[in-house]
């Protein structure tokens, strides 16, 4: 199996590169992780709905053209499902009993996910009402993926 990370923008700041590599590096004896980070698109202040959408509309192509057929899809968007870790760690097993090696995981940029990446995914999945910037996202959504595999192990982890 391989998980896959795909996020808009790139990451700066250091102690999230270096708690996403903890992790990563914790899933490894778990899972293959490639983490794809897209280019986001400049959006000026005060875009209209158009442009926002001409936006979305851009890192989608850039971000499907990173999703292979066979993938087991997960973006994260606010409207998404919410459910506990243990369901998580569930679902991601069940996916790979369905036949599917990878499960690629989808963070959006700033404008959030345009209607065809959603439409792409086999889950659309929140963390929550809150809103967090995407690079802090991305940290919080590795932890959650070392979890369930924990969670697959019955490791005291969890508790």
């Amino acid at each position: 199996m391989k998980v896959k990370i795909i996020t808009v923008g790139k990451l700066k700041e250091k102690y999230l590169k270096d708690g996403i590599a903890e992790y990563v590096k914790r899933m490894g004896r778990f899972t293959k992780v490639e983490q794809i980070e897209l280019t986001d698109e400049k959006t000026p202040d005060n875009a209209s709905q158009a442009e926002n959408q001409r936006i979305m509309s851009k890192e989608a192509e850039r971000i499907l053209a990173k999703v292979g057929d066979r993938e087991f899809v997960i973006a994260l968007a606010i409207e998404g499902e919410q459910f506990p870790s243990e369901k998580f760690s569930k679902i991601l097993s069940d996916a790979t009993l369905k036949g599917y090696s990878d499960i690629t995981f989808i963070i959006g940029g700033s404008l959030g996910l345009a209607p065809e990446v959603k439409k792409r995914a086999n889950l659309l999945m929140s963390f929550g009402l809150l809103t967090l910037p995407h690079q802090l996202m991305r940290l919080v959504l590795a932890e959650q993926i070392y979890r369930a595999f924990m969670i697959q192990q019955g490791s005291p982890y969890h508790k």
